[in-house]
């Protein structure tokens, strides 16, 4: 009984320790504690109900706040949501872990309780309590509580990141099935409309009223258009069966693009994580700046030893000629870490500059290609009707036929140019994938 006495003296003193060295701890001259003030524990237990998370955790909000560009309801919502949903969510086991952590260090201005078990000179075991409480330490616990928040963070940032990455895969693959889907269909035409003019040539062959070298070239363009064709067959197979394997249910009924909505606006992830980057450096600076800084420690130990307590002064790293170096070098990596940001967001920028230019092009370049296959398509019609009325030959038709076909391929080519340009520019800003969602 009087052990258990002991121990529950020993641990009622930590905490009274805890509470009533505050004063002490804020004029000594060292700068730090390790228990948050009293004022900060009333604040946090009044706003406990409605927790500031644009203050708390600014670059979680920022993440929550970010809304997809898929349009609902189009075919890109549709491969989205069966990607998101399948996802094995890897990340997101990172983030629950570094938010467990965060939890945990959230107690760390607590006391600290042991047991400690000692062989004494008579050959006996003494088994005593042991209770630490930590009441100045320069600001070191408090550093670790916002290092384990900023890996929550950063746990975050790879979250949404790689939400985005996985849609945007998904968006690529089904862009590439459908650019070979619309190929082969576009083929498939030519193919149809190429074997009339092989089975006219063939006839005037027979009659004797062409060549045969005629016969033949024909014969040369129907056989490049079926191995095109199968290119393209096996393309679009390919690609929907990438699909279909990171989707939970079957996408091959879907057909056609989607639309994307506008995504300038919020930071770019890169940014994001560079910031967090920069709170977990700045952080680590902290606790390694006050390794090298006196901290004061409360000790009791009781049980089947007497009770005992003690005050202690002391420091984690012991001083030494190249102290005051470290600490120049640790303060330096502050100012590093929040350069990265600078740098950060110049290279997003110039990503998403590049990327906007590229789609305005595309775009430009598709709309010329739209109005350049009218117009052979409208020289085709003239020299079928000439062709009808006698005055072209089949070779003159077939010449401007492929003129009209390259035309079309190449509108067709620009057309997913710029819907793989969307993608990419929508995936430089981190917006194909909702935050909330994720």
């Amino acid at each position: 009984m009087s052990i258990g006495r002991q121990s529950l003296s020993l641990i009622a003193l930590a905490i009274a320790l805890s509470g009533c060295m505050k004063d002490m701890a804020a004029k000594m001259p060292f700068g730090g504690r390790a228990d948050p003030p009293a004022e900060e524990t009333v604040t946090r237990a009044a706003s406990a109900a409605r927790p500031d998370t644009a203050h708390a955790a600014p670059i979680i909000h920022a993440l929550s706040l970010r809304g997809s560009v898929v349009e609902p309801g189009t075919p890109y919502a549709r491969v989205a949501d069966a990607v998101i949903a399948s996802d094995s969510r890897v990340a997101a086991a990172e983030l629950h872990i570094a938010r467990l952590r965060a939890e945990a260090a959230k107690y760390n201005w607590l006391p600290s309780i042991g047991p400690r078990i000692s062989l004494n000179s008579l050959g006996d075991f003494v088994a005593d309590l042991v209770v630490n409480q930590v009441l100045f330490d320069n600001g070191r616990k408090k550093a670790e509580r916002d290092l384990a928040k900023s890996h929550v963070e950063l746990a975050a940032v790879k979250l949404v990141e790689d939400g985005n990455r996985r849609v945007n895969d998904a968006l690529t693959l089904y862009v590439r099935a459908q650019e070979s889907r619309e190929l082969d269909s576009h083929l498939e035409f030519a193919l149809k409309d190429m074997t009339q003019f092989e089975w006219i040539m063939n006839e005037r062959v027979k009659g004797g009223v062409s060549d045969t070298s005629d016969l033949n070239v024909l014969r040369q363009k129907l056989a490049s258009i079926r191995a095109r064709r199968s290119e393209a067959q096996e393309t679009a197979r390919t690609a929907m069966a990438e699909l279909d394997a990171m989707a939970a249910t079957p996408l091959t009924d879907i057909h056609g693009l989607g639309g994307l909505r506008d995504a300038s606006g919020g930071p770019a992830l890169a940014v994001l994580r560079a910031q967090a980057e920069r709170d977990i450096a700045v952080a680590e600076a902290r606790i390694a700046r006050a390794s090298h800084l006196p901290s004061l420690v409360a000790s009791g130990s009781g049980g089947q030893s007497p009770l005992r307590g003690s005050l202690d002064i002391g420091s984690d790293t012991l001083f030494s000629l190249g102290t005051v170096s470290d600490l120049r070098a640790i303060d330096a990596s502050k100012d590093a870490a929040s350069r990265k940001i600078g740098e950060a967001e110049e290279t997003a920028e110039r990503a998403i500059r590049s990327q906007a230019s590229q789609l305005a092009a595309y775009t430009r370049q598709a709309k010329e290609a739209d109005l350049l296959t009218r117009q052979a398509k409208q020289n085709l019609d003239l020299f079928q009707r000439q062709y009808d009325g006698g005055q072209r030959q089949v070779m003159d038709v077939v010449g401007v036929y492929e003129t009209y076909a390259a035309a079309l391929e190449r509108a067709i080519d620009l057309k997913y140019k710029a819907a793989r340009a969307e993608l990419e520019l929508a995936r430089l800003r981190g917006a194909l994938a909702e935050g909330a969602q994720l």
